[in-house]
C-alpha cells in the first residue's frame, strides 16, 4: 500500500529540482538564496525548496526581488506554491506582494505498474499515438487554444524546443478522431529519479467521458514502466482527480500557483505587512 507520507518526502527530494533542469536554448536557471527562477520561457517561473529557511523582511525582499525582476522583463511570473510549503505565511507574503492565487491543484502519485494495467482501453475510432512533428505540435496548441479559450500558440514552440534539447526525456502524445486531435498529453521522463511526470491532458469537450483521458494515462504509464520509472506524478485538476484516484494515485499535497502580472500594481511593503 502506498504511504503518502514517504512518497511526499521522495517528491519533495527529487520531483521539485527538476523543474529547472534540463532546460532548452534560451531558457536558463538561476539561483537566488533559497530560490531557482526560470528565465527564457513565455513566462518567469520560481521552484522552491519546501522550507525556504527565511522569515520577516528577509522574504519579503527575496519575494519582492523576484518580481521586480520578471517586471523589469515585461513578464509574468508563476511562484509554485504547494500546502505544507513553509514558512506557513508564505502565501500571505506572496499576496502582500502582489502574486494573485490560481486555482489549487491536488498533487497524486501513484504506481506506474499498477497504472499502466488499470486505465480503459482506446476508445473505438480514436486513434492514441506519439507526436510525429511539428504539424503534430501545432494541431495540440490548437487543441489547447479551443479547450482553455486563450491563444496557446506559444506551446508548440516550447514543446519543440523542450523536444530537441533532451529527445528522451519527453514523450508526447496525441488521440486523433475524425480527422482532428481531440486530446493530447505527455510524460515528462526524470532522469536520476523514480518519478515520471503526466501533464498535459487536455480534451475537447465533446469527446470526453468516452475513456481517452484514462487511456492517455495508460499508455503513458507503459512508458513509463518501459523507460525504468516506478512512480507517476500529476498535477490535478478538480475534474481529473476523482479519475486519478481511481486508477490508484494518492494524493501527497496540494499546489496553488501564485501569479503576478505585468500591469499588477505592488502593494508596498512595510508595516502593513505579514510579521
Amino acid at each position: 500500500m502506498l504511504d503518502p507520507g514517504r512518497l511526499l518526502a521522495a517528491y519533495d527530494l527529487q520531483v521539485r529540482p527538476m523543474e529547472h533542469a534540463g532546460l532548452p536554448p534560451g531558457v536558463r536557471a538561476e539561483a537566488d538564496g533559497p530560490i531557482v527562477r526560470v528565465v527564457g520561457r513565455k513566462e518567469g517561473f520560481i521552484s522552491t525548496p519546501r522550507d525556504l529557511g527565511l522569515s520577516g523582511e528577509e522574504l519579503d525582499a527575496l519575494i519582492g526581488r523576484q518580481r521586480d525582476f520578471f517586471a523589469a522583463r515585461g513578464e509574468a511570473v508563476e511562484w509554485k506554491l504547494r500546502s505544507h510549503d513553509l514558512p506557513e505565511d508564505l502565501p500571505a507574503r506572496l499576496a502582500a506582494a502582489g502574486f494573485r492565487p490560481q486555482d489549487e491543484e491536488t498533487v497524486l502519485v501513484g504506481l506506474a505498474g499498477e497504472m499502466a494495467v488499470a486505465g480503459a482501453p482506446t476508445p473505438e475510432g480514436v486513434e492514441l499515438r506519439e507526436v510525429e512533428g511539428e504539424p503534430d505540435l501545432r494541431r495540440i496548441a490548437a487543441l489547447e487554444a479551443a479547450v482553455w479559450g486563450e491563444d496557446r500558440s506559444w506551446l508548440a514552440d516550447d514543446l519543440l524546443a523542450r523536444k530537441r534539447a533532451d529527445p528522451d526525456r519527453l514523450r508526447i502524445l496525441l488521440a486523433a478522431a475524425e480527422g482532428e486531435v481531440v486530446s493530447a498529453a505527455w510524460l515528462e521522463l526524470n532522469s536520476g529519479t523514480e518519478f515520471a511526470g503526466l501533464w498535459g491532458g487536455s480534451t475537447l469537450p465533446g469527446w470526453r467521458r468516452r475513456g481517452i483521458y484514462r487511456a492517455l494515462v495508460a499508455m503513458r504509464a507503459r512508458l513509463a514502466v518501459a523507460a525504468g520509472y516506478t512512480y507517476l506524478q500529476v498535477d490535478a485538476s478538480s475534474e481529473s482527480r476523482p479519475i486519478l484516484e481511481g486508477l490508484g494515485m494518492v494524493v501527497v499535497t496540494s499546489t496553488t500557483p501564485h501569479v503576478w502580472s505585468p500591469g499588477d500594481v505592488p502593494p508596498m511593503l512595510g508595516p502593513g505587512s505579514p510579521a
